[in-house]
């Protein structure tokens, strides 16, 4: 097989979970094959880059098999390179306090202490 659909081969190497989403995904722009932005039905050969950009981080994939149905896990680990960097580790990344949604405006003394957390502190 020369070619696949890049809505297809994302889904059949378990990118994304549905083929609908892999198209969803190309609609919105989260995909790019070899630095373009690429349409659902855009074909992909052995050898293209693609950047999925999945929950705020970009994934880079290589092509190395062209396939267009769902295959078994070896399969299609073995038709994708992952060239992703890894994350940084935690220690090096910062901290994001989170409030529970719904908690309403934060007291005085949780202010105080987001204020020093950030380092805004006026005393």
């Amino acid at each position: 097989m020369t070619g696949a659909r890049v809505d297809a081969w994302l889904w059949a190497v378990r990118i994304y979970k549905t083929r609908s989403a892999a198209t969803a995904a190309c609609r919105a722009g989260h995909v790019r094959v070899n630095g373009e932005r690429a349409k659902a039905a855009q074909p992909v050969r052995p050898g293209d880059e693609l950047r999925v950009r999945i929950s705020g981080f970009d994934r880079i994939l290589v092509v190395k098999q062209t396939i267009s149905k769902r295959v078994g896990a070896t399969l299609a680990a073995e038709a994708v390179e992952d060239r992703t960097p890894p994350p940084p580790p935690r220690e090096m990344t910062a901290f994001v306090p989170v409030r529970d949604r719904g908690a309403g405006r934060p007291t005085k003394r949780e202010r105080r202490d987001i204020d020093r957390l950030r380092g805004r502190d006026a005393g």
